[in-house]
C-alpha cells in the first residue's frame, strides 16, 4: 500500500467515524465564522462565543466591520 492509499483509507475511516463535526463558534455566514475563528487563536471559543452577538449585532459585514 502506497502513501496515497493510506491517506485514503484513513480519511475513509475517519469519515465513518466521524461523519459531521460541529463547528463550535457561533456564525451566520462564511465572514463572521472567518472572524470568530481569528478571534478564538487569542482566547476560548466559549468567550468568544459570548462576545461575537455583540460585535456582529454592530458589524456583521465586512463593509460594516472596516467602518468600525
Amino acid at each position: 500500500m502506497n502513501r496515497a492509499d493510506k491517506a485514503r483509507k484513513i480519511g475513509e475511516m475517519l469519515d465513518e467515524l466521524y461523519p459531521t463535526t460541529p463547528v463550535p463558534l457561533n456564525h451566520s455566514s462564511a465572514y463572521t465564522l472567518l472572524v470568530a475563528v481569528m478571534l478564538s487563536a487569542q482566547t476560548t471559543d466559549k468567550k468568544v462565543n459570548e462576545v461575537t452577538p455583540a460585535l456582529f449585532a454592530k458589524a456583521s459585514t465586512p463593509e460594516q466591520m472596516s467602518k468600525l
